[in-house]
């Protein structure tokens, strides 16, 4: 992503996670549904709660169509199932930013 122009930062647990989402307040995370301390949607709920801003395309490699639709229904842009050519990411991370600013 970076090769792409965008700035990247990472957390390894949802609880970093989440404190990067409220200090950073980045445009857009990749969040992955299973982190050591976060296994559900919560921390996507979290997320979205607080910084509504922020687009979310969340990635799993343990997801089930109903994973999918709740994260959806919690503003997820996307559920990405792993593995996954690393070739569709940006297109990906292009769209949910515009879905998430809106036209311009």
């Amino acid at each position: 992503m970076t090769e792409e122009g965008y700035e990247v930062s990472s957390a390894g647990e949802g609880k970093t996670a989440l404190r990067k989402a409220t200090e950073d307040l980045p445009d857009l995370m990749l969040l992955d549904l299973r982190l050591p301390d976060c296994s559900d949607l919560s921390l996507l709920a979290e997320i979205r709660r607080r910084t509504p801003a922020t687009a979310v395309v969340m990635m799993t490699a343990h997801g089930t169509r109903e994973d999918a639709a709740n994260a959806k229904a919690l503003g997820a842009f996307e559920m990405l199932e792993k593995p996954f050519d690393m070739q569709r990411i940006e297109p990906i991370v292009a769209a949910a930013c515009r879905a998430q600013t809106g036209p311009t």
